[in-house]
């Protein structure tokens, strides 16, 4: 982890000035797919509400939740994939917003706590083969339980990316472009929506959070600066002001104001 090798940090090949890290379900897709097929398929909408909030004010692990959460979903995987796909849609701003990073050399790394075969297949699906197979994911993954094949009833279980208690700890991640000398660094933005983008929180030098969800509340109560976002096509409106330079990142850093959308409202046109 403490490497600061091009191949430790697969963003920096491109020599990029700027990188941006983004949960995936409800901050990529408008809908949380885990949220999904555990309120459709698992034990309901009541018990997870109670898991994110206790996770949101520290009585628990995300981990522990996020594990009850998937364990109470008996249905085979591929089942679990296909009603997902019928179900959940794409922020209506990112595929601009890709399109607009990969023209200006901003890599998009996802990171995300779920599971990287549902992520790779909503990806597929939704930006298609080719532009998905360009998104590095780092995230939990998914195996058989003994004597049984992910494709049946009962028949997978979530293996976690480390031994935090966030299951993945984002920062992990993050920390080591954070910490690159400073002629070497890129300006690092977060994106996020809910409990499992605690970890990333403070990690960045711009954080995204979704308005109205749960990380607004984490950001005001240990108060870390953000910003926050409806679609993506506010954060491209933001980040166009900041790579052209005129906006630093801390005045981005409005908390639950609008200001910075207006103002990117109204320059979007003038910048490339």
């Amino acid at each position: 982890m403490g490497s600061t090798s091009p191949i430790a940090l697969p963003a920096l090949k491109t020599n990029p000035k700027f990188i941006f890290f983004t949960d995936f379900d409800g901050t990529i897709t408008q809908q949380d797919s885990n949220d999904f097929i555990t309120d459709n398929l698992g034990f309901g909408p009541a018990l997870r509400k109670k898991g994110n909030e206790d996770t949101l004010f520290g009585r628990r692990h995300f981990r522990d939740t996020f594990e009850e959460m998937m364990d109470s979903i008996n249905v085979p995987y591929d089942q679990c994939i296909a009603a997902l796909l019928q179900n959940i849609t794409l922020d209506e701003g990112f595929k601009e917003f890709f399109v607009w990073a990969r023209e200006n050399n901003v890599p998009i790394v996802v990171l995300s706590g779920g599971m990287e075969p549902i992520i790779r297949a909503l990806l597929t699906h939704l930006l298609g083969k080719e532009d998905a197979a360009t998104l590095q994911i780092v995230s939990n993954n998914v195996a058989p339980r003994p004597g049984k094949s992910i494709n049946e009833a009962g028949g997978w279980k979530i293996v976690f990316h480390d031994d935090s208690g966030f299951g993945h700890d984002k920062s992990l991640e993050i920390r080591p472009y954070a910490t690159l000398p400073e002629e070497k660094r890129p300006i690092l933005f977060y994106a996020g929506d809910g409990v499992s983008d605690l970890s990333a929180a403070k990690e960045t030098d711009l954080l995204f959070a979704k308005a109205g969800r749960d990380l607004v509340t984490y950001c005001e109560k240990e108060d870390v600066p953000f910003t926050t976002f409806n679609d993506f096509s506010d954060i491209l409106s933001t980040v166009k002001l900041i790579v052209s330079g005129k906006l630093s990142v801390k005045e981005a850093a409005t908390g639950r104001s609008g200001a910075v959308h207006a103002r990117a409202n109204d320059t979007t046109n003038s910048v490339p």
